[in-house]
């Protein structure tokens, strides 16, 4: 049963037997098991590494990935699953392979199937205010406090730990290779397009019930025509060049229509 805030509670899981493995160093990105492999929809994630790590006693082994960092609108979000080890969901890609009906399908099965899940976010605001980085790592604090378990391994995708805790394990094309980063990466992406589609109404002309407020070209003309709206992340280069609704924007040494005459620059014109 998955609690409302999105924590379910932990169920007895059977140890599988003990199977011969070495444990990936943490201090260092992983190859997915086989080498080098191109991301499919026919090749699905597994729990190789999972296992590996229950078996050399870790028990809370977190699978996390963020969705919405290359947004120009909306939160920055991160999702973090904990998977039991006796049970299985099929049909489990990462969250980019994925049709959004077939996300949807999944969301409810993954939620019920985890021992635990979270998303964390991080706002428009801190975005802007913290910078990215910053930012997702808020948001990854913020899904491991949802969870309610003290991971003992993280698991996240790709070179970069925005976790921190000394715990994390990176992984090259984790979210495609390893089922507890793409479970975590379809419950953040899930949660993620909700959130965008309830404010699409809000925003009409931004089409953000179709593009999630990722860049595309409808979504840069709406920016071009309208301005950025107030979920809009205000730092990225190209807000220089827009307009502004609803607010005046002023920088250093920035004239405006109000300013007092200078005396100078007047005679000089006469």
């Amino acid at each position: 049963m998955v609690a409302a805030n999105g924590v379910s509670k932990a169920t007895k899981a059977v140890k599988p037997p003990a199977t011969k493995a070495v444990k990936p160093p943490a201090t260092k990105a992983v190859k997915p098991p086989g080498g080098k492999m191109r991301a499919s929809r026919a090749v699905a994630p597994t729990l190789a590494l999972e296992r590996q790590l229950w078996n050399d006693g870790h028990d809370v082994v977190v699978g996390m990935d963020e969705v919405g960092r290359g947004a120009w609108a909306g939160p920055l979000m991160v999702g973090a699953a904990v998977l039991p080890r006796d049970r299985r969901v099929y049909k489990v890609r990462d969250s980019k392979m994925l049709l959004e009906r077939e996300r949807e399908r999944l969301f409810d099965r993954l939620a019920e199937w985890c021992v635990a899940w979270a998303v964390g976010a991080a706002s428009q605001a801190e975005c802007d205010g913290l910078g990215m980085s910053a930012a997702q790592r808020l948001a990854a604090r913020r899904a491991i406090d949802g969870l309610g378990l003290i991971p003992d391994r993280v698991l996240v995708d790709g070179k970069w730990d925005f976790v921190g805790t000394g715990r994390t394990i990176r992984i090259v094309k984790g979210d495609a290779t390893c089922l507890s980063i793409s479970t975590a990466s379809v419950l953040a992406k899930v949660t993620r397009d909700r959130i965008m589609r309830a404010e699409a109404p809000n925003f009409p002309g931004y089409d953000f019930e179709l593009n999630k407020g990722y860049p595309c070209p409808r979504h840069k003309m709406a920016l071009q025509a309208f301005g950025p709206t107030s979920i809009h992340r205000r730092t990225w280069v190209f807000m220089e060049h827009l307009p502004w609704i609803g607010m005046r924007v002023f920088r250093p040494g920035q004239p405006t229509l109000f300013d007092p005459p200078d005396a100078e620059a007047d005679a000089g014109q006469w």
